[in-house]
C-alpha cells in the first residue's frame, strides 16, 4: 500500500512542479496570456514576438498603428516576429526573424524579475538602419547583459522606408489627425504606450522608462523626445550617433513630403491611394528602390500632429521632454571618401574638395579642419566627413538639451577601434558604413581604408554587452574591458539618470555656454574637454539658416 501512495505522491509533485514552472513563465497583458522562455543557465525570462499593434496590412497600410486584438488561451512568445519590409542595404545586419512582412509590429522583452512586482527601470531600444533597414531580432541588440543588471529591456520593430515614411495628400485627407508620413515613428510611440500599460506585468516600472538607439535609432530617440505624443512617456534618453536635425534625416514640411509622394505615385502609374494599397508588399518595395526614388523611402514629416515643428524649434522653445540625456558619437563615423569621393587623399585634392563644397567659405573651413601635408589629410577629411554626416546633428541635440532641457546632459566620444576580423571569416573584409564584404575576392567592392578611429555603428555591441554574439571580429580582453565600462555607464544612467558609479572614471554633465566635458570611451576611458566647438558653431551657421 505504501509504494502506490509514494508513486502517486511523486506523480502529484511532478505535475505540480510542471504547472508552477509553466505559470512562472507566463504573464497576463491587456490582450491575453503570454508564455516566455528561459534559456539554460540564465536567470532571465525572455518574451519574443509580442504584438504591440495590429498588423498594418491591407487598408491599414499607411495608417496609425491600431490596437491589438485579444487572443484566447496562452500565446507562446518564443520566436521573433517578422522583420519589416526592406532591402539588404547594410552588410553588418544579421536577423533571426524567420520572415519579412508588413505584419511586423512586434516587440521583445528581457526581464530579470523574480515575482513581476519589483518595479525595475526599463530600457526601450530602437534599432538603426537609416529608417530603411533593421530589425529588433539582431543579436547585437539583445537585452541579456543589461537585464542581468536589474533592468527590463525591450526591443521592437517599426515600419521602414516606403511603408513607414510615405506621405500623400489622400493619406493626409483620410487621417483623423490630418497627417501622413510618420508611420514608423508612430509605431515607436505605440510601443511606448504598450510599455506604459503592460511593462509592470514583467516587473518593470512604467514611470521609469529610458529610450535609446543608434543611428536612425538615435534619431528616433531625439524625435520621440520632441513629439508632444511621446515626451511624457519617458524618464531618460540615450542617443548613439544621430539626431533628426539637418543634415541627418530631418523631418520635412508635410506639403513638401506630399509632393514627393504624389510624384512617386505618378512615376509608378498608381494614381490613387486605392491602387497603391492594392500593390503587393514586394511590388511596392521594389518600386521604392528604383533609381531616383530613394527620397520617397525615408521622408519623415513635420505633420502638425506627431511633430509640430522642426526639432531645433521645439528644443529651443524648451517644449521637448525634460529628461536626462546621455549622447555621443564615434571618433571616425565615416571615412574620408565621403568628402574626397574618388580622389586620392592628397593635400591638393583635399583643398579642391573643400573649395567645391564651401566655395567662398573654403578658407574658413580649411582653418577649422587643417591639414599641412598629405599624411594629415586622411584624419582631417575623416573628421569633416563625419561632422557633415552625423556628428554635427548629435552635437546640436546635446547643446540644445543642455540649454533648455533643465536636466543633466552627458556627452561621450567612442574611440575604441574594433580588432581584426576573425580568421574564420575567410576572404571577408570590412566594408563602408560598418558593413562586411563576405567574399571580397569574388567581385570588386568598396573596401574601407585602415581606420583612424571608431567607425559608425561599431559601438553597439560594446554598449549593450553583446561582443560575444558577433563572430566577425577577434575580440580581445581590452575589448571586453571597454564593453564592461560602457555597459556600466549605460546601466547606471538607466537606473538613476547619472552614468557615474563605483570604479568608473568621473563623468561630468555638460553645461551651456562653457567648455563642455565629455567622456572619451576607450581602453583607458577618461574625461576630456571639448576642443572642436568652433567647428560645430560654423556648421551651425550653415545648417540652421
Amino acid at each position: 500500500m505504501i509504494k502506490p501512495l509514494l508513486g502517486a505522491l511523486v506523480l502529484f509533485l511532478t505535475v505540480a512542479i510542471d504547472v508552477v514552472a509553466q505559470k512562472s513563465n507566463q504573464v497576463t497583458v491587456e490582450n491575453g496570456i503570454l508564455e516566455g522562455t528561459r534559456e539554460v543557465g540564465s536567470p532571465l525570462l525572455i518574451f519574443r514576438g509580442v504584438p504591440f499593434a495590429a498588423p498594418p496590412v491591407g487598408d491599414l497600410r499607411w495608417k496609425e498603428p491600431q490596437p491589438v486584438k485579444n487572443w484566447e488561451g496562452v500565446r507562446k512568445a518564443d520566436r521573433f516576429g517578422n522583420k519589416p519590409m526592406q532591402k539588404p542595404i547594410f552588410g553588418d545586419m544579421g536577423f533571426r526573424s524567420l520572415d519579412m512582412s508588413e505584419d511586423c509590429l512586434y516587440l521583445n522583452v528581457w526581464t530579470p524579475s523574480k515575482n513581476m512586482k519589483e518595479k525595475m527601470p526599463v530600457l526601450v531600444y530602437f534599432y538603426g538602419g537609416g529608417l530603411a533597414a533593421g530589425d529588433g531580432s539582431e543579436p547585437r541588440y539583445d537585452g541579456e547583459t543589461l537585464a542581468k543588471k536589474g533592468i527590463v529591456v525591450v526591443t521592437l520593430n517599426y515600419r521602414l522606408g516606403i511603408f513607414g515614411f510615405f506621405a500623400h495628400p489622400e493619406l493626409t485627407k483620410e487621417s483623423p489627425n490630418h497627417s501622413s508620413g510618420n508611420y514608423g515613428y508612430l509605431d515607436q510611440h505605440a510601443a511606448l504606450l504598450w510599455v506604459k500599460k503592460n511593462i509592470d506585468k514583467f516587473g518593470g516600472d512604467p514611470n521609469h522608462v529610458t529610450i535609446a538607439g543608434e543611428s536612425a535609432g538615435s534619431i528616433s530617440v531625439s524625435v520621440q523626445m520632441a513629439s508632444p505624443l511621446s515626451k511624457d512617456l519617458i524618464a531618460g534618453a540615450i542617443g548613439e550617433s544621430g539626431a533628426g536635425i539637418t543634415p541627418t534625416l530631418p523631418s520635412i514640411p508635410l506639403a513638401e513630403a506630399e509632393k514627393v509622394g504624389t510624384g512617386f505615385a505618378e512615376t509608378i502609374k498608381r494614381g490613387s491611394l486605392k491602387e497603391l494599397r492594392a500593390m503587393s508588399a514586394t511590388e511596392l518595395l521594389d518600386a521604392a528602390y528604383t533609381p531616383g526614388q530613394t527620397r520617397t523611402a525615408t521622408t519623415p514629416t513635420i505633420d502638425g500632429y506627431f511633430l509640430p515643428k522642426t526639432l531645433p524649434q521645439i528644443f529651443e522653445a524648451g517644449q521637448q521632454a525634460h529628461v536626462p540625456l546621455l549622447v555621443g558619437w564615434n571618433s571616425a563615423e565615416v571615412p574620408y571618401q565621403v568628402v574626397m569621393k574618388g580622389d586620392a587623399p592628397t593635400l591638393e585634392n583635399y583643398k579642391k574638395a573643400v573649395n567645391a563644397l564651401y566655395q567662398d567659405k573654403a578658407e574658413q573651413v580649411l582653418k577649422l579642419y587643417p591639414a599641412a601635408s598629405d599624411a594629415e589629410v586622411i584624419k582631417t577629411a575623416t573628421e569633416l566627413s563625419s561632422d557633415r554626416f552625423i556628428v554635427y546633428s548629435t552635437w546640436k541635440w546635446a547643446d540644445l538639451q543642455a540649454k533648455t532641457g533643465g536636466r543633466p546632459v552627458y556627452r561621450y566620444v567612442f574611440s575604441r577601434i574594433r580588432p581584426a576580423m576573425s580568421a574564420a571569416m575567410g576572404n571577408a573584409k570590412a566594408g563602408l558604413a560598418g558593413g562586411v564584404i563576405k567574399d571580397a575576392s569574388a567581385k570588386p567592392a568598396p573596401v574601407a581604408p585602415a581606420p583612424v578611429g571608431a567607425s559608425h555603428a561599431s559601438e553597439i555591441e560594446y554598449a549593450l554587452g553583446n561582443l560575444a554574439s558577433n563572430k566577425v571580429y577577434d575580440w580581445t580582453p581590452d575589448d571586453y574591458k571597454v564593453s564592461a565600462t560602457m555597459v556600466d555607464y549605460f546601466a547606471n544612467f538607466i537606473k538613476t539618470g547619472n552614468p557615474n558609479g563605483k570604479g568608473l572614471p568621473q563623468w561630468d554633465a555638460i553645461t551651456s555656454n562653457s567648455a563642455a566635458k565629455y567622456m572619451d570611451i576607450d581602453v583607458k576611458s577618461e574625461q576630456k574637454t571639448e576642443r572642436d566647438r568652433e567647428r560645430y558653431l560654423f556648421l551651425d551657421q550653415q545648417y540652421m539658416k
